[in-house]
């Protein structure tokens, strides 16, 4: 349970940074330096859990990098305060999802894992909010409809799943196919808002399914080969 705990704070940590850097970043500079983190767990893996990943996992996250930069329109302003935090931002996303790949498995029980983070993360963004920002019934009754659609689906039912799923994956393979998130982002943002995918945009979403490709195949395709071998010696 006090693993848990650890999980949750990484999760306010990487939430509150975020929104406190679009204060004073942009959306593009926000979405590159937010998916750094796909960088960051397999180098985070090898320091602290001496663990080396695949090596496929090393350009497929670099890949996924430069995918983000492509879908953020290919550009980055000068970097300002916001784009620091956002920097610390991904880096608390990445000790997220490595604690959930440590503990998800071991544990087996990804419900209360879930639970825990989500109580950790909405009691520490209360007593942040209590402290730091003026109150108002009013004004959360106005906001009542983004509060829950974030709070049940953007967050509750996407980070049971990736809780889950993590159980079943390493934290960096986890971390790269949870970077199709802006993929997804883009392909709705045309389907619901009429927006247009500039063409380093569709090379983006190229870049990060080609990603997820060899990520998932290269390590099983290595492993079918090697048992092979193993049998014929």
């Amino acid at each position: 349970m006090r693993n848990f705990i650890f999980v949750g704070l990484a999760l306010f940590g990487g939430a509150v940074t975020q929104q406190y850097g679009l204060l004073t970043t942009t959306v593009t500079n926000s979405g590159f330096l937010t998916g750094l983190y796909v960088v960051f767990v397999p180098a985070l893996t090898v320091v602290f859990l001496r663990r080396r990943p695949h090596w496929i996992i090393w350009p497929a996250a670099l890949m996924a990098s430069f995918r983000i930069f492509l879908l953020s329109g290919g550009t980055l302003s000068a970097l300002n305060r916001g784009d620091l935090l956002t920097i610390v931002c991904a880096f608390f996303w990445a000790i997220q999802v490595l604690l959930i790949g440590v503990f998800a498995a071991g544990s087996g029980r990804p419900m209360l894992l879930s639970m825990t983070q989500f109580a950790v993360c909405a009691v520490s963004g209360f007593l942040l909010a209590a402290a730091f920002e003026p109150l108002s019934l009013d004004r959360v009754e106005a906001a009542l409809p983004q509060i829950l659609y974030a709070g049940v689906f953007s967050s509750g039912i996407a980070f049971i799943c990736q809780v889950v799923g993590q159980r079943y994956t390493t934290a960096p393979q986890a971390a790269i196919l949870l970077s199709s998130e802006a993929l997804f982002a883009a392909l709705f943002a045309v389907l619901l808002l009429d927006e247009v995918i500039t063409p380093s945009g569709y090379l983006g979403c190229v870049v990060i399914f080609a990603a997820m490709l060899v990520v998932e195949l290269v390590p099983e395709i290595t492993k079918r080969r090697r048992q092979v071998a193993e049998a014929a010696a």
